[in-house]
């Protein structure tokens, strides 16, 4: 459940389950010993069993507090390449990128202001925790708003937001995705993480819940819009995921008439 990585997620989102944890082993404790109706007993066990598994999973079985792995192995499939994290935060997407494709370099943007689910969201806690993966060498965090990047168009080959992107309104969302457009390469690839609060979410960690619900179509649009196709779309723990592409530009023929190329 611990590791030398420090996300900096907020306790009542990793560890938040702890406090019914105790309030149910407590329950229990005092049903036994007052002897008290034995339905508290058991209420005491559920609640306390109901905690335990959700600490598990959410810490264990979905990593929550390790790196996170591409959902899909065919992102960065080549295994090099020049990776931007859009709103990388501690770098949980990134140093899981680092460690999978020990060839990629990873650069890491973020507004690094306000409250965004991680506590103490620095510069500095990126590269701590691309240092504990070993991979200091080959990252980097810069400070940028998503909406207007501080990069050259075509710097990057591939492009990656965990959890972030999503958390834009929809015309903020549409100046991100077109930016992230603007400096990948010709048929460069973008994977989207979205929160998706199905029920196991609802189950497991409630603090995440909240979160709408995602419109598949209208992601979909969203990509067309800034220029991108879907190579890929699927469901993982509390997410919904993208793997696009960006389309080539559309050329002009010897007769000035202008052709896809894609």
């Amino acid at each position: 459940m611990f590791s030398d990585y420090e996300f900096g997620y907020s306790w009542y989102i990793t560890y938040g389950a702890a406090i019914p944890l105790v309030l149910g082993v407590a329950l229990v404790v005092a049903a036994r010993w007052c002897r008290w109706h034995a339905a508290l007993t058991v209420a005491g066990g559920i609640v306390a069993a109901w905690s335990a598994i959700a600490l598990y999973v959410l810490n264990v079985a979905w990593g929550l507090s390790l790196p996170m792995n591409p959902p899909t192995s065919r992102f960065l499939a080549s295994g090099s390449g020049r990776v931007l994290d859009v709103g990388a935060g501690s770098g949980r997407a990134a140093v899981g990128i680092l460690l999978v494709r020990p060839n990629a370099t990873v650069v890491g943007v973020d507004i690094y202001s306000g409250y965004w689910g991680i506590d103490d969201n620095t510069p500095e806690r990126f590269m701590r925790n691309a240092r504990v993966a070993g991979a200091e060498g080959r990252a980097e965090a810069r400070t940028g708003d998503m909406r207007a990047l501080p990069f050259r168009d075509g710097e990057f080959d591939a492009a990656v937001s965990s959890y972030a992107i999503d958390h834009l309104g929809r015309a903020d969302r549409a100046k991100a995705m077109a930016e992230v457009a603007r400096v990948l390469k010709p048929r460069g690839q973008f994977l989207v993480l979205i929160v998706n609060p199905d029920w196991k979410t609802m189950l497991i960690a409630p603090p995440i819940a909240h979160h709408p619900h995602p419109d598949p179509a209208r992601w979909r649009q969203q990509f067309e819009d800034a220029g991108f196709e879907i190579e890929e779309q699927g469901y993982r723990p509390v997410t919904l995921y993208f793997l696009a592409r960006k389309k080539k530009a559309r050329g002009v023929s010897a007769l000035g008439l202008r052709t896809s190329s894609f």
